[in-house]
């Protein structure tokens, strides 16, 4: 195969993989429904730099860590699934969060770009990602590896940005109907934190079986 259509699948198989919903994807759309378009594209770039993250501790050995430490991977999940959880309880607890009123208790882009970084980080999968599927599409033949590598990297940035950042804008722009439709507001943040409790729970139960594995 050569270096293009490499590229190119690398390109589908990550685009298929940032496409299907998870704890990524929830965050970004909370916090743009929270906190409208600068929220959004702050959770976007935290995500994004958690990816480059992956990609240096990928490269330093990471990812073998974890393989041999199965237990740190329950760990994770746990630490996510507690996370996730805590997202959907706050939704929860507010039938008004989508409103003017809620605006202040928005928090700061910065704040959230570190939050979003630490989404990234406890997401195993990402791990798994990297010591898995990544290294199959580096061909030593091609040229340098560090450039390969830089090169996946910056496909996975895009591909994060192009459908995060879709996202954001999407919710962000149902923010502004749900201020008018206070009603509708209330249901969806019910419905938002009962499917980001959902996922607490699988994530939970799928930490327990490692656990028991």
């Amino acid at each position: 195969m050569n270096q293009a259509a490499n590229l190119w699948l690398y390109f589908a198989v990550v685009f298929g993989i940032i496409a299907l919903p998870g704890l990524d994807m929830a965050f970004v759309m909370a916090n743009s429904m929270l906190g409208g378009r600068r929220a959004g594209m702050a959770a976007v770039a935290g995500i994004i730099a958690g990816g480059f993250c992956h990609l240096l501790m990928g490269a330093l050995g990471a990812a073998v860590v974890l393989q041999l430490w199965p237990q740190l991977f329950q760990y994770m999940l746990l630490g996510g699934a507690i996370y996730i959880a805590w997202m959907g309880y706050t939704f929860l607890r507010s039938s008004a969060v989508f409103t003017p009123d809620a605006a202040r208790e928005v928090l700061a882009p910065t704040v959230i770009f570190r939050r979003a970084m630490l989404t990234s980080l406890l997401n195993p999968k990402a791990y798994i990602f990297m010591l898995a599927i990544f290294p199959q599409f580096l061909k030593p033949g091609q040229g340098p590896l560090w450039l390969q590598s830089g090169v996946l990297g910056a496909i996975t940035a895009a591909t994060q940005a192009a459908v995060y950042g879709a996202l954001a804008l999407a919710a962000s722009q149902a923010t502004l109907w749900f201020a008018r439709n206070p009603a509708a507001a209330a249901w969806t943040a019910r419905a938002i934190g009962l499917l980001l409790l959902l996922t607490a729970v699988l994530s939970a139960a799928q930490a327990w079986k490692a656990g028991l594995a």
